[in-house]
């Protein structure tokens, strides 16, 4: 199942135009992002906030992740401060794999967001959040922070845009987008045999962990039959049909 490191910004300086600024509302946005991600089998761990950029991308290179995800907002020039608005998801302009995930997830953030003809995809030659991480990596820019209409844009839509990123991630691994709920545990009841824990929601999905009869196992989510288990620390999907509550 995937893993991923989230990266919200550690830059409490850029302030917002009216209350707030970027790193206590990048880290809010986190903080609603960790749900779906539970929810999806999506691991993930996350930056530490004392640490600056470069630390983002030492900690990040020091574990084996799918995905490097860098979560900003973004000002506009002295000379337009203020006067800018839109989306940017950076990509590194060499990796294919990059440049999918953030198309697919302009593509969808176009969808919430009011001006969706000023949500683009952009190649960057200097982020090193981008070109630096191992993992494939892309640094979502959510609006101007300096702008009213995109401060009050991004406060308010808090939930939809995390919700919208994670079923981008979704899409990029190919696996079902799974509304976060409650997390719950039940027991396994097979009459003797183990439980497949598979890697996606299909009896042709590869076996990656099995459950005993008995075992109590985490429930993240539910999907068409299958739910999204955590056991002894394997992530991946059972059949709910022998999953008790």
């Amino acid at each position: 199942m995937p893993k991923i490191f989230l990266s919200p910004s550690t830059q409490e300086w850029n302030q917002y135009a009216t209350e707030g600024n970027e790193e206590l509302y990048m880290n809010r946005l986190a903080d609603r992002i960790e749900p779906y991600l539970r929810s999806c089998g999506i691991s993930f761990v996350r930056n530490d906030p004392v640490r600056n950029v470069a630390g983002a991308i030492q900690d990040s290179n020091a574990g084996n992740y799918d995905v490097h995800l860098a979560l900003h907002s973004n000002a506009a020039p002295e000379s337009l401060a203020g006067k800018l608005r839109g989306i940017d998801v950076y990509f590194a302009p060499k990796s294919a794999d990059s440049e999918k995930l953030a198309n697919i997830i302009a593509n969808n953030l176009k969808s919430i967001y009011p001006l969706p003809d000023k949500v683009r995809a952009v190649p960057t030659s200097s982020l090193g959040e981008v070109l630096r991480t191992k993992a494939v990596a892309v640094l979502c820019e959510l609006g101007y922070h300096d702008n009213f209409a995109d401060e009050a844009w991004l406060k308010n839509n808090l939930e939809n845009i995390a919700r919208n990123i994670v079923r981008s991630l979704c899409d990029y691994f190919g696996i079902p987008f799974v509304n976060a709920g409650a997390l719950r545990w039940g027991t396994v009841t097979t009459d003797g045999s183990n439980l497949n824990i598979r890697s996606y929601p299909s009896l042709s999905g590869a076996v990656i962990g099995k459950i005993p009869d008995s075992a109590q196992v985490m429930i993240n989510g539910e999907t068409n039959g299958w739910y999204v288990v955590n056991y002894n620390g394997v992530i991946g999907y059972s059949s709910s049909e022998f999953i008790t509550l």
